[in-house]
């Protein structure tokens, strides 16, 4: 029986597909740069990744393992470029992800069911024990929005906080 029926590509196509969208999803276990190598700009509801030389202020954020963030709120103007520089002082991975309460809700639901999920974008940084990450965000959009660490059950121990961008 030949195996280039139109089930067999059928299902070959489909299993193509699956490991494609899994591939699509960076986290696990690899080491992740402290500086991503190509930023890809893409407008997020929350801004847009930044240049490090347009930096015109450093915030410092620690990742405690009580799941929590210091400081748990940050106010930026916007059009305001920052330079985050994430330290992980627990002994467990965390994270850094901003965005919107909705979108990080959704992520941190899919991280309980994909705890191993890859996911690699400007506006996260993975921080593995006792060390240091940076993220250069530019918020170009006014509102309230959100960090959090979506690492499988660290988000509904409360692990989150808020950035507010008030206007120009």
């Amino acid at each position: 029986m030949s195996m280039n029926t139109p089930m067999h590509n059928k299902r070959t196509f489909l299993w193509a597909l699956l490991g494609l969208a899994a591939g699509a999803h960076a986290h696990g276990t690899k080491d992740h740069p402290a500086l991503p190598q190509a930023v890809k700009k893409e407008q997020k509801d929350w801004g847009i990744a930044g240049e490090i030389k347009s930096a015109r202020r450093t915030i410092e954020v620690r990742m405690l393992d009580t799941m929590r963030f210091v400081p748990e709120r940050i106010t930026v103007r916007r059009g305001e470029t920052i330079r985050f520089v994430v330290k992980n002082t627990g002994q467990s991975l965390h994270e850094f992800v901003i965005g919107t309460k909705a979108e990080n809700e959704a992520h941190a639901a899919l991280m309980l069911k994909f705890p191993d999920m890859e996911h690699d974008e400007p506006y996260m940084a993975h921080v593995p024990a006792g060390q240091t990450g940076q993220i250069v965000w530019t918020f170009n959009r006014a509102g309230e929005f959100e960090f959090a660490c979506l690492i499988a059950g660290h988000y509904q121990a409360g692990m989150r906080g808020v950035i507010t961008v008030s206007p120009a």
